[in-house]
């Protein structure tokens, strides 16, 4: 039998730089309340959001991404050249083929990257990061181009009473690649497909065609449901995540949850019984549920504003659609 080839990657993986685009367009509560028969002080007691963001016709999945991802490649200190894959998470690239990352990966000038997809809604960035990190220590790319973009103000019903303020948009980006220590810690994952109905899209493309709807379907969720399983499941993959990671909630410095409401963040961190020097992202308040692109928007926020520092210790936790969950511990670049 012939044996054959094989590669030996990095033994240990960290995240060389972080990027994020923030759309220009600030959309207070003000402007969504009448139209789901609310107010501010309901939505912000429901969901600790005060204001969002939202594109413009300009800022489009493609234009959002290479933002981010040019600020990523800059302060990892590399080239787009020597780039090897790029990994897009998104629910919200409305092409059904070809994907989005083999754009980018061609307009960021990488050198014929490999460039995919995937569909893992609001835990798509920790996917991305798990997948990256497993490339790089195989062998089978040395620096990985995770992106989390999201236009989901494209498909947010603005009558739902349940969903028309949380959802906002926006794009993150992080450069993976090769280290001497362990920078990103083993992930967490999984799915509860038990739970799959609760955030759904209302009906397929397929479906509205044959109808001749106006309208393109949009997101629902059964809030409620959502908000206990995740108060509480989501604390136990914490700990999972740490355990792998030989880490306890002492060692944290950084804690980066999936910014899908602050009440749910809180009732984690209650859960964790995090210690009170760690840092919490709370960017929710200001930019809304932005799905797989909410933690590297927070993430870099906390690093504007000196609250994340190089060399910090972590904890990256999402959750979305599907049910499906992703966790990591990761050094901050």
């Amino acid at each position: 039998m012939t044996a054959l080839g094989s590669v030996q990657g990095s033994p240990h993986t960290r995240l060389l730089g972080v990027g994020s685009y923030r759309p220009s367009r600030i959309v207070p509560n003000s402007e969504v309340i009448e139209a789901i028969d609310s107010s501010d002080e309901w939505i912000q007691q429901r969901s600790g959001i005060k204001q969002r963001r939202w594109a413009t016709d300009e800022e489009t999945v493609e234009m959002m991404s290479i933002e981010a991802s040019r600020g990523a490649i800059e302060e990892a200190g590399i080239q787009p050249e020597q780039i090897d894959a790029v990994v897009v998470a998104t629910v919200t690239h409305l092409l059904q083929t070809p994907a989005l990352a083999p754009m980018l990966a061609h307009k960021l000038g990488t050198q014929r990257a490999a460039a995919f997809d995937i569909s893992a809604a609001c835990a798509g960035f920790c996917h991305g990061i798990a997948l990256g990190s497993d490339m790089v220590r195989a062998g089978s790319a040395r620096h990985v181009l995770a992106i989390g973009v999201e236009r989901l103000s494209d498909i947010t019903n603005p009558l739902d009473r349940g969903t028309a303020f949380i959802f906002a948009d926006g794009a993150g980006a992080a450069v993976i690649g090769p280290s001497d220590e362990p920078g990103i810690g083993p992930v967490v994952w999984g799915s509860d497909g038990e739970q799959y109905d609760l955030i759904t899209q209302t009906e397929d493309w397929r479906y509205a065609i044959q109808c001749a709807s106006p309208h393109m379907p949009t997101l629902a969720m059964q809030g409620n449901q959502v908000f206990r399983w995740a108060a509480f499941e989501m604390a136990k993959i914490a700990q999972q995540a740490l355990d792998r990671a030989g880490v306890s909630v002492d060692d944290l410095d950084v804690f980066v949850p999936h910014q899908a409401n602050m009440r749910i963040t809180d009732a984690m961190a209650r859960a964790m019984k995090l210690p009170d020097h760690v840092k919490i992202a709370r960017d929710i308040a200001e930019q809304g549920n932005t799905s797989a692109a909410s933690i590297p928007l927070a993430l870099d926020r906390m690093r504007e504003d000196g609250e994340a520092k190089s060399g910090d210790i972590a904890l990256f936790i999402a959750f979305g659609a599907g049910l499906a969950y992703a966790a990591q511990v990761v050094v901050v670049p």
